[in-house]
């Protein structure tokens, strides 16, 4: 006859075998979705990488270059406003036109810009340029043009 309590141990030990079995199925589980968790992050790391690259290629094709004028004389363009562009990077005039906007008390016409950074604006012509450089200022986002033709800084 077979002693009870050693039948008793042999079932508690089987028991806690079960235990250990189900628990290495659960670890065995996470370990598989842990697994894809880091291939799925790796191609995503990848992906990330790629389109950086891209986009710094875009941005590299898209950033202003001297242009040449007819007798080969270097350009300055304006270039566009970034992170990575400091307004110390735009030419001197166009530094005083900026400042000439922000130190208004709010949206200014071209005219008044003229004042602030000393154009003669009582002749038309001297406020073309003035306005084709405000417009320009514009285009590239370091100003913005209200429907009224008056011009403010961007915040």
């Amino acid at each position: 006859m077979l002693d009870p309590e050693l039948l008793e141990r042999i079932t508690a030990r089987r028991a806690e075998l079960d235990e250990l079995d189900e628990l290495e199925e659960q670890l065995n589980k996470q370990l598989a979705e842990d697994w894809a968790e880091r291939d799925e992050l790796a191609a995503a790391e990848r992906v990330l990488e790629r389109m950086s690259e891209q986009l710094a290629e875009g941005r590299a094709a898209l950033a202003p270059t001297p242009g040449q004028v007819g007798g080969g004389r270097a350009v300055m363009m304006i270039p566009h406003r970034a992170p990575d562009v400091e307004e110390t990077m735009l030419p001197p005039d166009y530094q005083r036109i900026l400042s000439g906007v922000r130190q208004a008390a709010g949206p200014v016409m071209a005219r008044e810009v003229g004042e602030a950074v000393g154009v003669d604006v009582s002749v038309r012509s001297n406020l073309e340029p003035l306005r084709g450089k405000l417009v320009r200022l514009v285009d590239r986002g370091w100003l913005r043009k209200q429907p009224d033709g008056r011009f403010t800084t961007r915040l």
